[in-house]
C-alpha cells in the first residue's frame, strides 16, 4: 500500500512539473500577430516569352494555392502595355485561371514588354495595400528583356533609387523575378543588392522556380 501511495505521489509530482512547463512556455511564447499578404503578378505575355507563359501561369496558382483566404492576389499582363486582369481573393483559382486564360493569350498585334509601367502599378498597388495592413510582394514571371517602346521599360540605372525610396514606407518589401535567364537575373542581382536585403530579393530561372516558391512563402509567413 506504502508503496503503491508513493508511486502515485511520484507520478502526481512529475504532472505538475509538466503542467508548470508548459504553462510557462505559453507565459513566454510570442505569439505572432497575423499579417495579410498581398502578391502582385506581372506576367509576360510578350511572344519572346510565350513558351514559358502557361508554365508560369501554373506557377501563379500554385502560390495562390497557399495563401490565406485573408490574403489578396492581382495579376498583371505585360506586353506593349500593362493592365490588370485580376484583383481578389487568392483562394478563387477558376476565376483566376479563367481571367489568363481569356486575358493572358498573346495577342499578335502587340510587341514589347511594358515592365517599367508594370512595376509603376505594382508598386502603386503595393503602396495602398501596406496603409492597409498588408505585406506587398510583387513577382515578375518573365524573360525581363526589354522590348518595344523604351519608355515605358525599365531603367535599371534609376530602379536602386526608387526602390531605395521604396523601402522608407515598405521596409518589408520583396521582390521576385523567376523564369529569367540566369545572365540577366545576375545582372539584376548586381542592381538591386546594395538596396535590398538577400531575403528580399528571391530570383530562379526555369529550372529552379519551385525552390523560389518556396522560399516566396516562406517570407512572407506561409
Amino acid at each position: 500500500m506504502f508503496k503503491r501511495t508513493c508511486s502515485l505521489g511520484l507520478l502526481l509530482v512529475i504532472v505538475l512539473y509538466v503542467v508548470k512547463l508548459i504553462a510557462v512556455g505559453f507565459m513566454n511564447m510570442e505569439l505572432k500577430q497575423f499579417q495579410p499578404v498581398a502578391t502582385i503578378f506581372l506576367l509576360d505575355t510578350s511572344a519572346s516569352n510565350k513558351n514559358l507563359q502557361h508554365q508560369q501561369e501554373q506557377t501563379i496558382l500554385k502560390v495562390c494555392k497557399r495563401l490565406d483566404s485573408e490574403d489578396h492576389a492581382i495579376i498583371y499582363v505585360v506586353t506593349e502595355d500593362a493592365y490588370n486582369i485580376y484583383n481578389g481573393k487568392p483562394n478563387k483559382l477558376v476565376a483566376m485561371k479563367k481571367a489568363m486564360e481569356t486575358r493572358g493569350t498573346y495577342n499578335t498585334k502587340s510587341w514589347g514588354t511594358a515592365y517599367g509601367v508594370a512595376l509603376y502599378k505594382a508598386v502603386g498597388d503595393a503602396l495602398r495595400f501596406k496603409e492597409e495592413g498588408y505585406r506587398p510582394v510583387i513577382v515578375f514571371l518573365g524573360d525581363m528583356e526589354n522590348e518595344g517602346d523604351i519608355k515605358k521599360q525599365i531603367n535599371w540605372n534609376t530602379l536602386p533609387k526608387n526602390i531605395k525610396n521604396t523601402l522608407k514606407y515598405i521596409p518589408d518589401f520583396t521582390l521576385a523575378f523567376l523564369y529569367a535567364h540566369p545572365q540577366k537575373l545576375d545582372e539584376i542581382r548586381q542592381t538591386l543588392l546594395p538596396v535590398l536585403k538577400e531575403k528580399q530579393l528571391i530570383m530562379a530561372s526555369e529550372e529552379n522556380v519551385d525552390a523560389a516558391v518556396r522560399k516566396i512563402l516562406e517570407t512572407v509567413g506561409r
